[in-house]
């Protein structure tokens, strides 16, 4: 017999929703600026553009400095933001969402194995040895973004099921990018650092636990233990997933509780004229109005305010820089010859290839071995054309680039490869979407 349907849950789909929106509102955002990273990289303008980039931008105290370039402060420290708040969505998914139990994860997760395994091979095939073998990690990523973006161009004909399906599998592509990237992509260990981290790390844990929620006190041991990972040569962007590990998801108080806290608070408030200048003269309504702002609080996780909070700031303002500082590449006359270097074509390959093949052949094993099904309205279909979508590696792509190799014409070769997968994944994708979704007719 096999296991039942994986339903959605009610409280999840507002959670959802918004989460696709802003990803899918975003994604025109990212993609100008890929071009404009595009048209600036190959225009007279690209040594003012390489210039502005590598401008060294930091602070000095006395005899010591810090300084980073433009572009390492973008890398290292803005999208510390960005795993932060991949860090919230991961631990959300794990602990009170489509990856909370057995019976939900096992098809997305095994999707994403599949997805990260089959590309990774297949390049290492095409770069078993010389200067590209470091690139393993570049095609094992999926844009979330772009995937959900053109998986909106088909409107209501797409079943919300696979629009779960395939964030469920992205945020699981993401844990395993972000393991992949903190082991294997860290050059050597400054255990002193690690030392930091950890203590920063643990107050930040006391902090939250006595919840002290002043930002004042929050914000500088968050910095403490970015400076720690930092310092230890681990990738920096990894203290964004560690402070994302230790943020409560659930709420604090259980519901019954904060009913009746409230409706006592309301019930005082009610009792007695009440304006908007009298809690000023009056200590018992400003007490009850404060007393139902903090029972609020602990009610809505800490966890989900953030996520609401700096999504729009990641999708609108981060991953857009991030763009503008990592998609310029150049392009030239010889594009085709670029596209044949094992760099570029095991990341083509891996991308197109790899990711459907492996998302699509493991959910199969998973259904078969599990009982695992998949969810109403989606086919077997829909899986490989979703695995087409989830071969847009982009973001994440770039950014494992940037540590697989120092030099810049391996980032090159790495970025045009990247750049066709990634478009080539668009097309098949949305053409299988395309031919296999119910029509507009069937869907109303």
């Amino acid at each position: 017999m096999g296991l039942e349907k994986p339903a959605i849950p009610r409280v999840f789909r507002g959670t959802f929703e918004w989460f696709v929106n802003s990803e899918v509102a975003g994604s025109a955002l990212l993609l100008a600026c890929t071009v404009i990273a595009l048209l600036l990289a190959n225009s007279p303008l690209a040594p003012a553009y390489d210039h502005l980039l590598h401008i060294k931008v930091g602070v000095s105290w006395g005899d010591t400095t810090f300084k980073l370039t433009v572009h390492h402060w973008i890398n290292d420290g803005l999208m510390v933001i960005f795993f932060f708040v991949v860090g919230l969505e991961i631990k959300r998914e794990l602990i009170v969402g489509q990856l909370s139990s057995l019976r939900r994860a096992a098809l997305p997760v095994a999707a994403a194995a599949g997805g990260m395994l089959a590309p990774a091979i297949l390049y290492a095939t095409l770069n078993s040895s010389g200067e590209g073998s470091a690139g393993w990690g570049i095609p094992m990523a999926t844009d979330i973004a772009f995937a959900l973006g053109v998986l909106a161009l088909f409107g209501s004909r797409v079943p919300v099921a696979l629009k779960v399906f395939l964030t469920a599998l992205a945020i699981a592509d993401d844990l395993g990018a972000v393991l992949v990237i903190a082991v294997f992509y860290t050059a050597s260990l400054r255990s002193w650092g690690l030392i930091v981290a950890a203590v920063f790390l643990a107050l930040l844990v006391l902090a939250i636990r006595a919840r002290i929620r002043r930002l004042d006190v929050l914000l500088p041991l968050m910095v403490g233990v970015w400076f720690g990972i930092f310092a230890s040569g681990v990738h920096a962007t990894v203290a964004g997933i560690l402070v994302a590990m230790v943020i409560p998801v659930r709420s604090r108080i259980e519901p019954e509780r904060f009913l009746a806290a409230a409706r006592e608070r309301l019930e005082e408030l009610e009792s007695v004229p009440l304006t908007r200048e009298s809690m000023i003269d009056d200590e018992r309504q400003f007490d009850a109005i404060d007393s139902l702002h903090r029972c609020a609080e602990d009610m809505l996780p800490a966890g989900l305010r953030l996520e609401h909070a700096l999504h729009p700031v990641q999708v609108w303002f981060i991953l857009p820089l991030f763009a503008l500082a990592n998609a310029g590449v150049r392009i030239d006359s010889h594009l085709l010859e670029a596209l044949a270097n094992p760099i570029s074509l095991g990341i083509v390959v891996g991308l197109v290839i790899g990711k459907p093949a492996g998302i699509y052949g493991l959910s199969r094993l998973a259904v078969r071995l599990t009982g695992a099904s998949l969810p109403d309205g989606v086919a077997w279909r829909h899986i490989l054309g979703a695995g087409c979508l989830a071969g847009i590696g982009f973001t994440m792509s770039l950014f494992i680039t940037g540590l697989a190799f120092p030099d810049e014409a391996l980032v090159a070769e790495a970025k045009i490869g990247i750049l066709a997968a990634s478009l080539v994944s668009g097309i098949i994708g949305s053409t299988i979407l395309g031919l296999t979704l119910p029509s507009k007719e069937r869907t109303r």
